[in-house]
């Protein structure tokens, strides 16, 4: 990509954050958007982020090394330290995340954020692709431009290849970070990129760019069915997200994995395999009608009620926990859960009386008389009258006095707990808000 290249591929945007690892990669980039600022567009405004994921003894100096060379090309450089979760994805997924992670919480308005992904890295993402037999969104790869943390990501070497970036850092006397990872052929993209691609370069010199070539095609198609599906899927999903099981039975099971596929993309879910999907369908949206079936992908889990899929983040609760609610009653978090206060409004509730200890719990023994009901029952058939999900059961407190059920804010109010004219609390839960 030529300079003027590179300013067309960024217009209109002028404020840019630049991934900077120091390798070859990152620096050619930086390098040539300095290049372009100094030359043609004064009016860029270039950041440059470092992520520090403590990995290597080495990484301390690279830092500083980035931090050199933004500080001789007059850009501004920050650095951000990562930990890495132990989330089951391996190193190379897990530093993955933590970048990107790091790299959304940086941005500044308005700012869209610059990668250095070049063509030979395409080439080994579709290979990866293949190996895990991806079908056709798999395939597409990577996207020269996507949508990311409410901005853009843009990749402007995506046809740029390895042996191009070297000669324009050799060109301009470029120096650069070698990471000794890069050399380690345990790591799969490693191995393609030290093993197996040379071999097929070498036997076609132009493989790289027929696989960015069926790389794009694959992204046309997956386009293409996007387009011709989205008034159905709009048709089956519900204002809160979930997702109608009948009308996919009548479909052909093709049709009925793109939607599925489509309505997980909503969600911002990793694209699960064949098998996963079949799961999904066979042992969540066709088990039986009194099962509570689950399946859970990450950090999240597929769960059915009442004729719809739902898409759930996964909460650890604790059903035995009684959280105690002293005066003078200031706002109470329930810690992972969300926040219960007094406000001017909210579900109204008597007082209590002096000497009722106030409590918040997750479970209720006997027979419960809410306002509205005539009969008695257990807190398991109020919450099935009331149409509450199993997943919101489990994270929707219930307000004590003594061991009296008075309220489930947002939700019902007992008989015990009926607000009068001389004694009212107004109770307002707040799910997911702290403190």
């Amino acid at each position: 990509m030529t300079i003027r290249e590179l300013q067309s591929f960024l217009l209109p945007h002028r404020r840019l954050l630049v991934a900077f690892s120091g390798g070859l990669d990152s620096t050619v980039l930086l390098h040539q958007l300095v290049t372009l600022r100094d030359a043609l567009a004064p009016e860029l405004e270039i950041r440059a982020m470092h992520i520090h994921h403590g990995l290597s003894p080495k990484a301390d100096s690279w830092v500083e090394h980035c931090r050199t060379l933004c500080r001789r090309w007059l850009v501004p450089f920050d650095t951000a330290h990562v930990q890495l979760p132990s989330g089951g994805q391996g190193i190379e997924g897990e530093a993955r995340a933590a970048r990107y992670q790091a790299l959304s919480g940086s941005l500044l308005t308005e700012e869209v954020l610059l990668t250095a992904q070049h063509l030979d890295d395409q080439c080994e993402t579709f290979l990866l692709a293949l190996k895990r037999g991806s079908g056709p969104a798999g395939l597409a790869s990577m996207p020269a431009k996507l949508p990311f943390a409410n901005t853009l990501l843009l990749r402007p070497l995506l046809a740029t290849s390895r042996a191009q970036l070297e000669e324009w850092a050799l060109a301009h006397q470029l120096s650069w970070i070698e990471d000794e990872s890069n050399g380690d052929d345990k790591y799969d993209r490693n191995f393609l990129r030290l093993r197996i691609v040379p071999l097929l370069q070498q036997r076609w010199p132009h493989f790289a760019r027929s696989v960015a070539r069926s790389a794009d095609l694959c992204g046309e198609q997956e386009q293409l069915l996007d387009e011709l599906l989205a008034e159905q899927l709009a048709g089956l999903m519900s204002p809160q997200g979930a997702l109608l099981i009948e009308p996919l039975c009548s479909v052909s099971e093709a049709r009925r994995f793109a939607l599925l596929r489509r309505w997980l993309g909503h969600h911002r879910a990793a694209m699960p395999s064949r098998a996963a999907l079949q799961r999904l369908w066979q042992e969540v949206a066709l088990s039986r009608e009194d099962a509570n079936p689950r399946l859970r992908l990450g950090e999240y889990e597929i769960r059915r009620f009442q004729g719809e899929l739902y898409w759930i983040p996964l909460r650890a609760t604790d059903k035995e926990s009684v959280y105690p609610w002293p005066a003078p009653y200031r706002p109470l978090c329930l810690p992972g859960i969300g926040t219960v206060s007094l406000q001017e409004r909210g579900t109204a509730v008597r007082a209590p009386v002096e000497g009722e200890a106030v409590s918040l719990r997750f479970k209720a023994s006997g027979l419960q008389h809410i306002v509205g009901r005539d009969k008695g029952r257990p807190l398991k058939k109020i919450w099935q009258e009331l149409r509450i999900p199993p997943w919101q059961r489990d994270i929707t407190p219930l307000l004590f006095y003594g061991e009296q059920l008075i309220a489930a804010p947002g939700v019902f109010v007992t008989r015990e707990g009926q607000a009068t004219e001389n004694s009212c609390w107004h109770i307002d839960w707040r799910q997911g808000m702290e403190e």
